[in-house]
């Protein structure tokens, strides 16, 4: 099968001014010297595109939406087992005592934590490798990094006998999967143009955060053999998808000469008080989502050993599919006023979870998290939203309103990194809480605290009427 050719087409609209009156004298000639001056669209060895201009109408209708549905479809797939990557030892780690493991409870916490914190740790560098690179080239390159991970988790699993340090070591390699996130978001983002860039990244984000979900559901029924417990097969089954995405992107994904680096984005970003203050508020979101679905199943595994460790996928597939759903309903009611009301069903799902382990309730239990886990997508959904409109309306001059979408787009990047830390931290607080009280309930009421003071920092900054943000419905 050989990959579809591209169409070299003629951008049809003027590089600048408005086009001339089609009755004056030498309109003709005005449209055809302007047409003449723009770029064509063309390929170069190593599927190089130049001239790409998805707001071009004719260019995109002709050839450009065909090109980025491609691109999309094979970026969604390599998104997808990035992040199933990312996820691979938060259902690992739980059925390593069964494979002759000697783990401590904290131990196994760690386990589940470090590759959130080096996931994020790669997020920016990964954002600028796609414009030093090229999006299909970092694509390919980055696909190729999960054999890393997925290999190292072969040969660790088979050896009970590995010092923890090694062990946690070859868990950090799985954090190349939480650098996908950023180069694929920000790859995409040139590949559409503005009226459709919302729906295109919404569909890629989804399409990576199901990742989590999918290894969650299908490491425990792969692992169980006729020889037993063969934790290898969780590596080994990534081996020919990350060899398919890579070859997918080879044959199929596109660069684009167009996209270039601007790190000015972030420095800009950065010095905004208003980066740092939703960064804060996306770890309650984002942070709690990622963090959530990483001890979920070591929670179940020590909670309630007696349940199929299978069900720990449910939590990150609620949240994955809530995510899109929290920016529409966003777009109706203002992102603040959303998220303000995902923490307050937050914080009513943790209060369940602890009422569940008093009870010692399966049922409850995992009702009160999926119910938490709908509300950090409804979350996510809702702060992606509400970004580009605080620095919309913080703009005060007609350069800086001009510069908004450009430093709300270092924000999301900034954010996204910030965020993911709560992969990390929820985990560690669990093992904090294990060594010094026995149980999980004190980390529970933590992250209750946290989330009344998210409440309260969102309804202060973006939500009250009297603000400008409240105004705006932020």
């Amino acid at each position: 099968m050989s990959a579809p050719p591209h169409t070299p087409t003629e951008a049809s609209r003027p590089v600048a001014g408005q086009a001339p009156d089609p009755g004056s004298p030498g309109a003709g000639a005005a449209v055809r010297d302007a047409t003449l001056r723009r770029p064509p669209l063309t390929t170069r060895p190593g599927r190089w595109i130049d001239g790409w201009d998805p707001e071009d109408a004719e260019q995109w209708r002709s050839a450009g939406q065909a090109i980025a549905r491609r691109n999309l479809v094979c970026s969604i797939f390599a998104e997808f087992l990035g992040f199933a990557v990312w996820a691979l030892w938060s259902i690992v780690v739980p059925q390593l005592p069964g494979a002759g493991f000697d783990l401590t409870v904290d131990q196994m916490f760690w386990l589940v934590a470090v590759p959130s914190l080096v996931g994020a740790t790669l997020r920016i560098p990964y954002t600028f490798a796609v414009p030093l690179v090229g999006g299909r080239n970092w694509t390919i390159i980055s696909a190729l990094l999960l054999l890393l991970p997925v290999t190292g988790l072969v040969w660790a699993v088979q050896n009970p006998d590995l010092s923890f340090g090694v062990l946690l070591a070859i868990a950090a390699l799985a954090g190349v999967g939480g650098g996908n996130f950023a180069s694929s978001m920000a790859n995409i983002s040139f590949f559409y143009p503005q009226a459709e860039k919302g729906r295109a990244l919404g569909l890629n984000a989804a399409g990576g955060n199901i990742g989590t979900a999918a290894v969650q559901f299908v490491v425990p029924l792969v692992v169980v053999g006729s020889a037993g417990l063969q934790l290898e097969r969780a590596g080994l089954m990534f081996v020919p998808l990350v060899l398919l995405a890579a070859t997918l992107a080879w044959r199929y994904m596109d660069n684009l000469s167009c996209a270039r680096s601007e790190p000015g984005l972030f420095a800009s970003a950065a010095r905004s008080r208003h980066t740092w203050i939703i960064s804060v508020i996306y770890i309650g979101t984002f942070g709690s989502f990622i963090g959530f679905a990483a001890a979920f199943p070591t929670l179940l595994r020590g909670q309630f050993p007696e349940v199929a460790l299978s069900i720990a996928f449910t939590g990150a597939l609620v949240g994955s599919v809530a995510r899109p759903f929290g920016g529409m309903l966003a777009d109706r009611v203002g992102g603040a006023r959303v998220t303000i009301a995902a923490f307050t069903v937050m914080l009513l799902g943790t209060l369940g979870a602890i009422a569940a382990l008093r009870a010692h309730s399966f049922g409850l239990f995992l009702g009160s998290f999926l119910v938490l886990f709908t509300a950090t997508g409804t979350g996510n959904g809702s702060i992606y939203r509400m970004i580009p409109a605080v620095f919309r309306l913080t703009a005060r001059t007609d350069a800086e309103r001009a510069a908004s979408g450009k430093r709300a787009a270092g924000c999301l990047g900034i954010a996204g990194a910030v965020g993911a830390v709560g992969g990390f931290l929820v985990p560690r607080a669990f093992a904090m809480s294990t060594n010094h009280t026995g149980g999980i309930e004190a980390a529970l009421w933590g992250v209750i605290g946290c989330y009344a003071v998210l409440i309260v920092l969102t309804w202060a900054i973006y939500a009250r009427r009297s603000s400008a943000f409240g105004a705006g419905a932020v």
